[in-house]
């Protein structure tokens, strides 16, 4: 019986983009780079913000089959490979080099040793370097390398292996690759596999051709082919909104007259295309606050030629762009024309003339309520990297020739809630929450994941980061009981850079298909819901099942960079969050023993209320 391998489209970026492995049906594949994508039927995706960013020419989506799904692996959509090669039979035990001329339409790979055949089922473990490659684990090398008598077996086999079992030993300990070879015999078990050895790194990926290796001298690692570390994708994404004929429409108008009235303006012009226009560069955007885009935009104005970026390069390095400007201008207008994929409309909570506690309280620390009936986000995948997320990124074309990137377009909903402006600025001057902020910037300066996630936080990380990124995971806890969406469903935007004035966060479907149009989300926006979802936010935040060690954890998570943050309480799907379940403070939201949380009287006018309620009775 044939069978059907299937893949999304909208998975062809993430998360089974360009070398990622995954199993499917017992089966193991690797996406390969989009160079061998077919050119007949790829679609191209529109975002002129985001290639400008990332200084590219455009992005273009896999080629759609049927159902908006690809057959694997000989589909007219993206290429993927069978990786790893080395597969074994359940039943004989014997260990085959698998090839793509093996490979037969519609079935899965079967023992030929086997009658009938037998399914054959993928090695557990492959090997990769920092360097981003990745290949399969050198099995004969790995049973010879058993030191005996101080002489190393050898023979001229180099395939006839079994994968055994021993039922007198457990884990890795059980588990052997045994030489069949005539007068050799040869085996070792797969208790100290795990780690770096002593194999070459094979230059490439699954997908490359021979020709096509560099060399390396990077240590191997070998690791289970699903491990964590094996794959970090690097994707960027914008929202899709209106866009004028001039910068000024876009509120740049100021910060525009502040550069032409700085003194080093006249001197960026004269030297934009040499290497000292950097330095001036940097200093005017630190003194006027202007972004790349209306510097370059206009020194291309002012000397007919554009000002080249600060990483011409996409692929040398993980550029991560900061697109939220824009966004954030666009959200906050007060007036912006709809358009077919963006539409938005300004709310209140509905609480109107309330002013009995909670209500009261909610009302004056909650801002702007604007609701997204229709959006756009274009997700594209500039490259990967392997054994660490600031490893060598390998960019999603490994020939390096293209000028294109991978990209998904998907459509939905969400909502843009702002705090008010003068109570946030109160709060963030408070001492303790200062003091508690700083011990989570001193925690990402000693981390690797720093350049990154800067990027995201402005220039430093301030208070209202951690509360608005922490109020957004627990928005989208509530949501995902009230609105009918999943978690993974959700995704957020945090727009907090004190130094551009922003203090909202965005809610908003994530989903590549028609999940991601259902309404539910701007339904539960709408007053009174809303106002009704943060007080039971707001009160389901104080308690958390980890408490009172998570409340009085002083660093948690990955690299410490949470504070009063876990699973049972603020954590949420990887795809849902910027920032990979980091910085991340309970506390700054409810309050805690030495530091006031932002909606604390609201916590505490919802449980005096209760309990008023409670002698009523």
């Amino acid at each position: 019986m044939n069978r059907t391998l299937r893949v999304r489209q909208s998975q062809t970026v993430l998360p089974f983009g360009v070398g990622a492995v995954f199993d499917i049906q017992g089966e193991s594949f690797v996406a390969t780079g989009i160079g061998d994508w077919p050119q007949k039927g790829r679609q191209r995706v529109e975002s002129p913000r985001l290639a400008g960013r990332l200084g590219v020419t455009g992005f273009y989506a896999a080629p759609p089959t049927a159902n908006d799904r690809f057959d694997i692996p000989d589909a007219p959509g993206a290429p993927y490979i069978r990786f790893p090669s080395w597969l074994f039979c359940g039943a004989c035990r014997r260990m085959k080099r698998w090839r793509i001329a093996d490979e037969k339409p519609g079935q899965p790979p079967r023992c030929p040793s086997c009658s009938p055949g037998r399914t054959l089922a993928p090695m557990r473990f492959v090997q990769m370097c920092a360097a981003g490659h990745l290949g399969d684990v050198d099995w004969w090398f790995w049973a010879h390398s058993r030191q005996e008598a101080g002489e190393r077996r050898q023979c001229g086999e180099r395939e006839k292996l079994r994968f055994l079992v021993s039922e007198r030993a457990s884990g890795l300990e059980a588990l052997s690759v045994i030489c069949t070879a005539k007068g050799c015999g040869a085996s070792r078990d797969l208790l100290d596999i795990l780690g770096t050895q002593g194999m070459r790194c094979s230059g490439r990926n699954p997908w490359q051709r021979i020709n096509e290796a560099a060399e390396c001298a990077m240590p191997v690692q070998i690791v289970q082919r699903t491990a964590g570390n094996l794959y970090y994708p690097v994707v960027h994404s914008a929202l899709d909104i209106p866009e004028s004929d001039t910068a000024a429409s876009h509120g740049d108008e100021e910060v525009a007259a502040r550069v032409r009235e700085h003194d080093l303006w006249v001197s960026l012009c004269r030297v934009a295309h040499t290497p000292r226009a950097e330095v001036f560069r940097t200093m005017i955007q630190e003194d006027t606050g202007a972004d790349d885009r209306l510097l370059e935009a206009m020194v291309a104005e002012e000397t007919g030629q554009p000002l080249p970026s600060a990483s011409s390069d996409p692929a040398a390095a993980p550029v991560r762009p900061d697109l939220s400007r824009e966004e954030w201008t666009a959200f906050i207008a007060p007036a912006m024309p709809a358009t077919r994929d963006f539409a938005l409309r300004e709310t209140t909570l509905g609480l109107g003339q309330e002013t009995a506690e909670p209500w009261a309280g909610l009302h004056r620390r909650i801002g702007r309520v604007v609701l997204v009936d229709r959006l756009r986000e274009v997700r594209a995948l500039s490259g990967f990297s392997r054994v660490s997320p600031d490893a060598t990124l390998v960019p999603a074309d490994t020939s390096r020739r293209l000028k294109w990137l991978p990209a998904v377009e998907v459509f939905g909903e969400g909502i843009l809630l702002t705090l008010d402006k003068n109570e946030l600025t109160a709060w963030e001057a408070d001492t303790d929450v200062r003091r508690r902020v700083a011990g989570m910037r001193a925690d990402l300066d000693r981390s690797f994941q720093k350049d990154r996630l800067q990027a995201l936080t402005g220039e430093e990380l301030s208070p209202r980061f951690v509360l608005l990124h922490t109020l957004a995971h627990l928005l989208i806890r509530q949501l995902s009981f009230e609105s009918g969406y999943t978690t993974a469903s959700l995704r957020e935007r945090v727009y907090a850079r004190p130094e551009q004035d922003q203090y909202g966060i965005l809610v908003y479907t994530a989903a590549g298909d028609a999940e991601g149009t259902l309404g539910g989300l701007v339904q539960q926006g709408e007053p009174p819901r809303l106002a009704e979802t943060l007080l039971r936010m707001t009160e389901a935040a104080a308690w958390c099942s980890a408490d009172p060690l998570c409340a009085e954890h002083t660093g948690q998570g990955f690299g410490n960079l949470n504070r009063a943050g876990c699973h049972a309480c603020a954590l949420l799907p990887e795809t849902s969050c910027e920032t990979g379940n980091t910085l991340l403070d309970r506390a700054l939201v409810i309050g805690g023993e030495h530091v006031p949380g932002y909606l604390e009287s609201i916590v505490t006018a919802a449980r005096s209320a209760a309990a008023d309620a409670l002698e009523e009775r």
